[in-house]
């Protein structure tokens, strides 16, 4: 136990309990997470986590949103890096993917999936963290196209539809669908499906 993790009096702040909870789903899976596994875990109390999240799921939502957030700042620096648009696409569906079946943010998204239907809490921030995906990903479609990197094309429909797919090529890496522990054939398939989607400009196109 770190002193950066507790301070003296058992206080252990939001933040921590957000990184350590990431880290265990990631160790052990979703399952084995408890409240006073994360409390035994964090050298501090189950009420003193209920006191901030008030429940698991509250916990598991915040967990969402802190790694969302992070990866909200990684899309920004890299729509505001100067390098062709294609680069930055293929660098955007590395973003997306998940990083193997252990993947933590993943987890929680299909954990999310199942529980939206009768949670509107969960629909809306669901609603609220895809559309940051969709609207950088519009965003960097639109500055390709601008610059005759991109053929002209309906930029919300793509971007909409890439997506779709890299959330069931994602399923299937969390799932333990893909090959061992490496997440390669789905980026693969993730570039095949957004050459086929998002094909690049034609000297035709460059004509017009």
């Amino acid at each position: 136990m770190t002193g950066a993790a507790r301070r003296r009096d058992g206080h252990v702040t939001q933040e921590r309990m957000l990184e350590e909870a990431m880290a265990a789903i990631a160790e052990n899976g979703l399952a084995s997470l408890t409240m006073s596994a994360l409390a035994e875990r964090l050298g501090t109390s189950g009420g003193h986590i209920l006191y901030y999240f008030g429940s698991k799921d509250l916990l598991l939502l915040a967990a969402l949103r802190w790694s969302e957030a992070a990866l909200a700042e990684e899309r920004r620096a890299l729509l505001a890096r100067r390098i062709t648009a294609e680069r930055k696409l293929d660098l955007f569906l590395r973003l997306y993917l998940p990083r193997g079946p252990r993947d933590p943010r993943w987890t929680l998204w299909i954990e999310l999936w199942a529980r939206t239907p009768g949670n509107t809490a969960l629909r809306d921030a669901q609603a609220e963290l895809d559309a940051g995906w969709q609207e950088d990903l519009e965003a960097l479609l639109t500055a390709g196209a601008a610059r005759r990197r991109f053929a002209p094309l309906d930029v919300g429909a793509r971007a909409s539809e890439l997506l779709a797919l890299l959330d069931g090529l994602s399923t299937r890496v969390v799932l333990g669908e893909e090959t061992g522990r490496d997440p390669r054939p789905a980026l693969e398939a993730a570039r095949s499906a957004a050459r086929a989607l998002i094909p690049a400009c034609s000297p035709t196109d460059e004509g017009n």
